[in-house]
């Protein structure tokens, strides 16, 4: 005998419907990240250096690619620091 799924009370996250997060450079319509851009790619990194995920930016994967590529070549050629300031 198979079991039935258990229904759930409507909780806070499931009674908002959830906006698409659209990705920012497809808006803009850029089509290729410059790695010399550091005011662009600081916002898609945190205050520690990580960069930030695509669910939480909402860029598309295609340019989730290319930004860390661009990021992780801005830390080589020390435009960005690679770790958030030491206290």
């Amino acid at each position: 005998m198979m079991r039935q799924p258990e229904k759930r009370a409507p909780g806070p996250m499931q009674d908002r419907s959830r906006k698409k997060k659209r990705c920012p450079f497809t808006a803009a319509g850029i089509k290729e990240i410059d790695y010399k851009d550091t005011e662009t790619l600081r916002k898609f990194v945190t205050d520690r250096g990580k960069i930030l995920p695509r669910r939480i930016t909402g860029v598309s994967s295609y340019h989730q690619r290319k930004l860390t590529n661009a990021i992780k070549r801005a830390r080589y050629v020390a435009l960005l620091p690679f770790v958030g300031p030491v206290s």
